[in-house]
Order: structure tokens, then sequence, then C-alpha cells
């Protein structure tokens, strides 16, 4: 790939520049160009039932939807979404509406007669998924083009006809098996599958067109995306805005955290138009949440500080023998070490078990806490029995503590090392125990060293040609990377471009600080500033800090830490680079679910929580089914009211189970595997 083509998806690595897409009127509100990025979401109630569509939508507008999409899975559907159109005007309600379209052609063409926009799925608007091989030769492979340009055209037709919009909204999961024989189960066979269906609106003359490339895995959902506009301009394609989403995301914190990783991204990129975060919750939970992580970027061009453009000093390696020369991979001028469209992780040498293959690491502030005992531990994941008389580790185990100023008074557990600072390091008699944490300045001039590890602090601005070549004669040295810019994800991602061009190896932690908050922005943060770093294989480990709050007392203290840790661990499995618990791919609902999906997700998250690594799809219908959950070990889904389907990956196993057993069966295909264990009671630390 060229240096000019890697650039292509992002306005800027630097600054914060937003992607100027062409500008798409759906009703009123327009979409792309210097227009809002929007919020949108979906209704969950049956598309027939009228009354209940609309005071959903109104509970949807008035926590802030922009734009509200229905499905429409049949003709009876796509006619009552005039009776609710209808119903929504009456009551003063102009949110345009969109259709939710799959399998049903003869659907879409008459929503988009009644709607303002109709989404469609190039996965299963005219082709088939039955998971087949098929070969084709190019001729055949036309063929099947032009099958689907007689079958799309009076869609775009009418849609040119009425002015009504349209999404072409390519799912990771149900890409058809036409695509996935040509392409593979690849982000490159998600933007051909929408390219297909793109390049006949433009032969119509039809522009009013948005784009999406959703995914459940973070990292092909977002090299999807960047390599959809990378396309389009090679191709000479109109910037169509773009429709950002991770499907199935999940519920509650991993639902946050793994949108965030995803959507966060490519906002930080200056990626997007329009924004959909999708929870196993009511959707008017969803809205909140866009518009916290929209929000971020209302001010940033302004807000941040200037980051240095990529060049400089980048390009020039130091040999053994002390001169320079040119990097072969690209010119300094644009030095971009990272294929921005594949995951390629850093290479790094190993120091203790961060960086080399080692998966991320953990590290938890506990720095602030007033004083520090064996319970206080069970916040970063270390659970004391006073009874044993030893520690417990759970999934979320911290592998390190930064204590400050003041080392842990006892011995600590197995497998956790502690970090001090390194005139506490000093004063403690240069504890091999202890691992000694310096500014950039302690660690320039300092006479004596840890034999095995030391932590530095860096930011860009520290990262000189003298603090460069210091990293690169130490073997020991470990650099935890910071910054206080608003702009902090491309300004830590510059940091690592400087450290890859000049040939440093040293493991790096990322290190993001907060100030005072709600907690749940900085999850959002967080899962966005270190997520997107992450994403690019950039990075061995995360320690995540919070100004203290005032006049806290330790219990308070404690469980903000508690959720820093979570969260910590959340955002290296959202990132799909360390997988320390179990991961839920459930759908959001719709009007299609054929069961209660929030509580039957709670119900499989109680029996099966405690299964590390394992993936499970939830899927509330067929749509949603075997390939929305491509990534998944095991599958449930909902076939017919009182039916579940189990899969086994995107097997199915077992047809037609009643959902009253279907939990259980679920459980035993996963022991017939050889995947169960027991969950283990943990005893409660006395006095907690």
């Amino acid at each position: 790939m060229s240096t000019s083509e890697s650039k292509i998806y992002c306005p800027s690595l630097t600054e914060y520049k937003r992607r100027e897409a062409r500008v798409v009127n759906i009703g009123d509100l327009p979409l792309g160009g210097h227009y809002p990025i929007r919020v949108q979401s979906m209704t969950t109630v049956d598309t027939m039932d009228t009354m209940g569509s609309v005071e959903e939508t109104l509970r949807m507008v008035e926590a802030g939807c922009e734009y509200v999409r229905i499905t429409a899975p049949s003709m009876k559907e796509a006619q009552n979404l005039l009776e609710i159109k209808k119903e929504l005007r009456r009551r003063g309600c102009s949110v345009p509406l969109i259709a939710d379209i799959h399998f049903t052609p003869n659907a879409a063409e008459l929503a988009a007669r009644i709607v303002e926009k109709v989404r469609v799925n190039p996965g299963n608007y005219v082709d088939k998924k039955k998971f087949q091989t098929i070969e084709y030769t190019d001729a055949e492979y036309q063929g099947e083009i032009e099958r689907i340009r007689e079958r799309f055209r009076p869609l775009v037709q009418i849609c040119k006809q009425y002015g009504t919009a349209m999404r072409i909204g390519t799912n990771h999961g149900s890409l058809s098996d036409r695509i996935l024989s040509r392409y593979g189960d690849t982000p490159l066979g998600m933007v051909e599958s929408a390219l297909e269906f793109l390049r006949i609106c433009e032969d119509e003359g039809y522009y009013d067109v948005v784009l999406s490339m959703k995914a459940s895995n973070t990292q092909v959902m977002v090299q999807a995306y960047r390599l959809l506009v990378q396309k389009l301009a090679a191709e000479g394609l109109q910037p169509y805005p773009l429709h950002l989403g991770v499907t199935e995301a999940g519920e509650a914190e991993d639902g946050r955290i793994k949108s965030a990783v995803g959507i966060g991204t490519l906002l930080e990129d200056g990626l997007g138009d329009t924004v959909r975060v999708s929870l196993t919750e009511p959707p008017e939970a969803e809205a909140p949440v866009a518009r916290m992580l929209i929000d971020r970027y209302t001010n940033r061009a302004a807000e941040a500080k200037p980051i240095a453009p990529l060049g400089n000093d980048e390009g020039k390696i130091t040999k053994e023998d002390g001169n320079s020369e040119s990097s072969s991979i690209l010119p300094a001028s644009s030095f971009i070490p990272i294929d921005p469209f594949q995951y390629h992780r850093r290479a790094t040498h190993e120091v203790l078990n961060i960086g080399g293959q080692n998966v991320p690491r953990v590290l938890a502030d506990i720095s602030r806490l007033p004083q520090v005992e064996y319970n206080d531990l069970r916040c970063v994941g270390h659970l004391y029995s006073a009874f044993l008389d030893k520690f417990q580790m759970n999934d979320l185990g911290a592998d390190y503590i930064y204590s400050g100023q003041r080392p842990i008074p006892f011995m600590l557990p197995n497998g956790l090392k502690e970090l001090v600072d390194y005139s506490a390091w000093i004063d403690a008699g240069k504890r091999e125990d202890h691992f000694p944490v310096l500014t950039h300045s302690e660690y320039a001039v300092a006479a004596a060293k840890h034999p095995e590890a030391n932590f530095v602090f860096h930011s860009l601005d520290t990262l000189t040609s003298a603090a460069i070549e210091q990293l690169r004669q130490d073997r020991t040295a470990v650099v935890v990377l910071h910054t206080d810019n608003a702009h902090a994800m491309p300004e830590i991602r510059r940091a690592f471009f400087r450290l890859m061009s000049l040939g440093v190896t040293n493991p790096v932690i990322i290190n993001r600080q907060y100030p005072e908050q709600a907690p749940e922005q900085t999850q959002l943060y967080a899962a966005t500033d270190v997520g997107g770093l992450l994403l690019d294989g950039l990075g061995d480990g995360v320690v995540l800090s919070t100004e203290k709050l005032p006049d806290a007392d330790q219990n308070t203290w404690l469980a903000r830490l508690d959720g820093l840790n979570q969260l910590g661990f959340g955002i290296l499995q959202a990132a799909r680079t360390r997988m320390s618990k179990t991961e839920y791919i459930s759908c959001p609902s719709c009007g299609r679910t054929l069961f209660d999906l929030p509580e039957t997700t709670a119900m499989i998250r109680r029996r099966t929580d405690h299964l590390k690594g394992v993936k499970i799809g939830i899927m509330g219908c067929i749509v949603n089914g075997p390939g929305e959950m491509a990534d998944a070990d095991y599958g449930y889904v909902g076939v017919g009211r009182g039916k579940i389907a189990l899969y086994r990956g995107q097997e199915v196993i077992k047809k037609s189970v009643p959902e009253e057993a279907a939990v259980d069966e679920l459980i035993n295909l996963i022991r017939e595997d050889g995947r169960w264990v027991e969950p283990v009671a943990v005893e409660e630390p006395v006095g907690v």
C-alpha cells in the first residue's frame, strides 16, 4: 500500500478534522457536510402495534433520537409504517423514519414511498446465505451483479422519485455466500458488498445514500469503515456520509465499552455523520450514550493542543555504529508505520511479563488511597480470605499495582507486582520486589536502576532524540505514555509512531488520567482513547486514573478503583487483545424479536459469566442469527414464538428447543465440548 493510499481514510492523523461528506437530506434533517453528527436508534415494539410503536418513538425522541428506525420484515409491516407516521405527525412529532429491510425487496419498495429513508442489507436483499462455498468464473460473477442490478434498480428509482434516502448497510455477519466465496470473511468483503449496490445507485444518478460497515468485532468494524473511505476516494465515488455502529454490542457496561471502542476510534479520526449505539436495553437508553460520545467532538478542534506533524526525525534510524540511515518503510515526511486496514501488533521486546508475546497488562493506580489493608486489594481483583489467610484472584485481577510514595506494608499475593515512585524505591533500599517509576527527567540522570524493569513516564514532547537513544539502549525500560491533550488518542498514537520509526522496541503502557467527572463519561472516553490505540496494535498495557474525589471516604474511593480496574479489562476485551471474561454478542432487540431479549440475556449471563474467553451470541430472530454472531462460539437464536435454535459456531445443533429448556440445553452443549467449568464460590472478606 502506498503512502498516499494509507492516508486517504482519515483527514488528519494529528489534527482533529472531520471528514466532509456529501449532504443527504433525510426528511427535514440533513445529514453529512457541516451538519452536526446525528443520533439515531431503533424501535423494539412489533411494527404492527401502531400505538406501541408511536409511544416508543416519542420516548426515543425525548431521549435525544434524531432519526428513528423501524423494522419492516414483510409487506404488512411496511404498509403499517404509514399508520405509525400519520399518528406521529398528528401528535406533532416530525422525526424522520427509517424502514429497516431484510430479505424482502417488495417491502422496501413500498416503504420507500412512505418513510424518509430505507435501510437495505446487501448481504440479504437479493443474495442468499446458506453457508455454501461457490466458485464463480468472472463471467458468472458479472452475471450475478447484473441479477442484483435488475432486482435493486426499482428501489433506487422509487427512492429517487420520492426523495427518499437510503442506507446501504453491510453487516459483517450477513455477507452473502457469493461475497464470501470471492473475498472471504474480511473487511474487504464487507466493502465490496456495499460498493456493488452503490455503483448501481451512481449509474442511476441517485446519490442520497448513507453507508455503514457494522460488525460485532471492533477490529473488523474499524478496518472496514477505513477501507470503505479509502475505496470511495480511490474509485472517484462520492464521499457519502457514514452511519457508525458496533452491531450486537451487548448490554450494560460491556455494551457501552464495546460501542465506544469501535465508534469512538472512528470519531477520533474525523469519520462519522450519524451514530447508533446498539444496546440490549430499551432503545431510549441508547441515545444518551451516543450523544455523550458525539458531544466530545463538538469543540474538539478548538480545545486540542497542536500535535507535531508527521516527520521531524521520523524515517531516520540510528544504527549500532552511530550513523543514520533512511527508513525503507515510508518517507520521513509522512511516516505511518501501521496498516490501518489490518491488525498487526507493534513488535516489542519483553520486560518482565510485559511486551513481546504477552497479552496487554492491566496496572491499577492505588497511590491515592489514604491507607491500604489486605481487604482493599479486592478493588483490583485480589480477594483476601481471613479464614484461609490467603488471596484469591478473580478473572479481573490486576497484574501490577502502583502505590506511589507509600509501598504496601504486607506481602502481596503471588503474581501481583508493585510499582513505586523512584524516590520511594531508593528510600526502601532498592528492593528487588519493587519496580521504580521514574519521570523522564529522573530517568535521564538516574545513577541507580532496577536490574529487571524500570517504568518511565513520557509524553510526545519528552521523546527527544536523547530520550529515544537512552530508551533504545536500555532493555529494562518500560515506557508509560501519557498526555493532557484533549485530542489524546492521536497524540499518543503520534508518540508511538515516533518510537516505531526510530526502532524503539521497549514495551509501552498507555496511561490516561481523567478529571473528576461522571463514571459513564470516563467509561466512554477511556474506551475511545485506549481502545483506538489497541485496535491498531499499539500498547502493551493500560493504567487508568481519575482525580481524587473531594472529601471521599475510603469505601467510595475503593469503589471508584474497582470500576477503573474493570474498565481496563473491559477495554482490552472489547479491542480483542485480551479475553478475560465471557463475551456476550447480543442484539439490541427490535420488532422482529421472538423472546424477551434483555431478560434472557441477563439469565444466560447469570449462568455462564464465569466461562472465561467463551463467546455466546444471543439473537432475537433469524435475521440476527448465525451470520450476525459470526464471532460467537455458541448461539442462542429465536426461530419462533417460544422456540430457540442452538448453534455451535455457525452450525445449528438443535433447531427447535422449547424456550424454558433452552438455557439448560445451551449449557449441555458447552459441557459436551469440554468447555464448561463449574462456578467457584468466592469467600466474602471479613468486614467488607
